[in-house]
């Protein structure tokens, strides 16, 4: 199979160019080691089974021997032998140059294995699963920071290939590369339950060598996958956990379980966006509960394609996870940071992407065209609000949005009277 170009391929070379290493960290099986291999001229992959023993000997003696080969080379799940870290530091000292190193890791690392923080020396880059444009499933008609840039653009009359049935399965196949490699839909849709088979029976314990219920984890990821989408408190989740009266956990224990699941990358919850247009008590502060994919969700729910053709409603949140996903990926050039943002009042705006520079969208992901006018109605009340705001204080002016975007699952693009853009999520890249 032909090797995807990702969006994440430019910032490493941008990012090689200006740091001694790159350190490109993000959940297994997305797909780091290939990308990281396309800008590799040397390769040690520290969990090869053949080598392995003789690597952690290796290390134990003099760990610098491990490091030496063409540039850059290519440290593969360098947390396996913690010590690297303060080898390719002292090592990054010596030399001077950039673009000497690579480093992908699958979970991050106890501070206290490591004695330097590789600051100055070592950037860090989070890599995602695939996004839709990146698998090829999205036509990629509308740029997103094309839009920042030209907020004027025409969009009417643009069309989405995709159908509400095609997203629901590739929202439960997920932006695993192996899953593209299947034959039939079947086989590629067995990758994102081998994912949540591997997290529970493995990888959870693995993380940080302490040993956690399998049982539990499942039950955990289900719980969370009730709830992703949804400001749930932890209370809710332990409350959930003790209904099935199959096991009896405490809120430390919860708290323990998504600690190792957030450490691999699993749970990326999304923050609220606090500005001060209304007073703090009213704005909810709690974080959105999201997964790094939807198709973890799917999984741990045993949700099929078929089956979430009958609940579009439960697909809903489904899909806000896949949008969250890809919009993560395409603002990841410039810095993009996601959050949220719901008052008690009823106004909410279910993304909130800021730029590096200071530009920012207000975003809805709505599934259905029954629900765009109720999103965009929203976007504008915020917009509203800021401008009152404005208007009554005598401080320094909260920016308005420069864009104001519906995230839908329909099939075509357009821009409404009161200018919120309508755009298919199967149109986007970014």
């Amino acid at each position: 199979m032909n090797y995807l170009r990702r969006t994440l391929d430019k910032l490493l070379i941008e990012h090689l160019d200006a740091f001694g290493a790159v350190l490109l960290e993000g959940p297994k099986w997305c797909g780091k080691t290939t990308t990281a291999e396309q800008h590799s001229r040397s390769v040690i992959k520290l969990q090869d089974p053949d080598m392995r023993e003789e690597y952690l000997a290796t290390a134990a003696a003099k760990p610098s021997l491990l490091l030496q080969g063409e540039t850059p080379r290519l440290i593969d799940e360098w947390q396996d032998i913690p010590s690297l870290w303060d080898s390719v530091r002292t090592v990054l000292d010596q030399r001077g140059l950039p673009g000497q190193f690579i480093l992908t890791g699958s979970n991050t690392v106890d501070k206290s294995k490591i004695l330097h923080s590789g600051t100055g020396r070592i950037a860090r880059l989070r890599m995602m699963p695939m996004s839709l444009w990146e698998s090829q499933d999205s036509s990629g008609k509308v740029s997103l920071l094309g839009l920042f840039d030209h907020p004027e653009c025409e969009l009417d009359g643009i069309a989405c290939d995709l159908t509400i049935e095609e997203l629901i399965f590739l929202a439960c196949r997920g932006g695993w590369p192996a899953a593209l490699r299947g034959n039939n839909d079947s086989a590629k849709l067995l990758i994102a339950k081998d994912y949540i088979h591997t997290i529970c029976e493995d990888d959870i314990s693995r993380v940080d060598g302490k040993h956690r219920n399998p049982g539990v984890a499942r039950a955990l990821l289900r719980s969370y996958a009730r709830n992703i989408s949804t400001l749930a408190k932890k209370a809710s989740i332990l409350a959930d956990l003790g209904a099935s009266g199959e096991f009896s956990v405490s809120m430390d224990t919860v708290d323990d379980y998504l600690g190792a699941l957030t450490r691999l990358f699993i749970v990326q919850d999304i923050e609220a966006w606090c500005p001060s247009i209304r007073s703090k008590t009213t704005i909810r502060s709690a974080v959105k509960r999201c997964f790094v994919d939807p198709a973890i969700a799917a999984a741990a729910l045993g949700l099929s394609p078929q089956l979430l053709q009958q609940q579009l409603k439960t697909f809903g949140f489904l899909f806000e996870q896949m949008c969250i996903r890809d919009l993560k990926v395409y603002s990841a050039e410039h810095g993009g940071h996601l959050s949220y943002y719901r008052d008690r009042y009823g106004l909410e705006a279910d993304g909130v992407l800021h730029l590096d520079d200071g530009r920012y969208a207000l975003l809805e992901f709505k599934l259905g065209s029954r629900e765009i006018d109720e999103g965009a109605k929203h976007l504008c009340e915020i917009v509203s609000l800021i401008r009152q705001k404005n208007a009554t204080e005598q401080q320094v002016p909260l920016r308005e949005p420069d864009l104001l975007i519906v995230l839908t699952g329909g099939t075509m693009a357009y821009t409404r009277s009161d200018g919120v853009k309508v755009i298919p999520l199967g149109c986007l890249k970014p």
